[in-house]
């Protein structure tokens, strides 16, 4: 902003010297009138196009800090060893669950507190009629959030659950490539996978634990 004032005072007080007109003959006077008229003129367009250009670069900045940002919460080139299927795959998950950062957006969708609370994991929330055969990326079953100091719920990761008895004998299959985890959870009786996609796990993005999430 202080660039454009400071272009605006230069072009409003910005002055073209009068021509001396000689007594010659009136003939040199009108082209010179003329001249003068498009010198200004091309200085008025100068300044209407450096007022125009910067707001844009002001607000291209704006747009980048907001992805820089965004990258942060999601710091999945920090993943290394991944199929790029597998990234796009969690990039899917992602996006389909962004809305459930707002815990309310969760209640409304039906995902409902089970009151299990894991060390190194968090507080699950399921949405009981997602529980079947299928795994569908965009369709975690549960939600795995932490508590903030303030009490309010932070979304950390999605978790997928697929009864045992719908698959007995091997884990279902999930993510592309070999990287994901099932565990046979027989407590639960359902094969149980996560996706630390909001919060960054070192042990791997499909760790069951993180050792950077202290439950609150």
């Amino acid at each position: 902003m202080k660039n454009l004032f400071n272009a605006a005072i230069g072009c409003n007080t910005k002055t073209v010297a009068e021509p001396q007109l000689s007594d010659r003959s009136t003939r040199n006077t009108v082209p010179l009138f003329f001249l003068v008229i498009m010198l200004g003129t091309l200085l008025f367009t100068a300044c209407k196009k450096q007022d125009v250009s910067e707001p844009k670069s002001e607000f291209q900045s704006v747009n980048n800090e907001g992805i820089n940002a965004d990258a942060e919460v999601f710091p999945i080139n920090n993943y290394t060893g991944l199929d790029p299927q597998t990234l796009w795959e969690l990039q899917q998950a992602r996006a389909a669950t962004a809305k459930y950062r707002n815990i309310n957006n969760a209640f409304a969708d039906g995902y409902a507190d089970i009151n299990v609370v894991v060390p190194n994991m968090g507080y699950h929330f399921m949405k009981a009629e997602f529980v079947d055969s299928v795994f569908d990326i965009r369709k975690p079953e549960i939600l795995v959030y932490n508590r903030n100091v303030d009490g309010s719920f932070q979304l950390e990761a999605v978790e997928y659950a697929v009864p045992i008895a719908l698959s007995p004998n091997a884990a279902p299959e999930g993510f592309t490539g070999p990287n994901d985890v099932w565990e046979h959870n027989t407590t639960f009786g359902l094969w149980l996978q996560h996706a630390w996609i909001w919060t960054f796990n070192p042990d791997g993005v499909f760790h069951d634990t993180n050792p950077l999430v202290q439950v609150h």
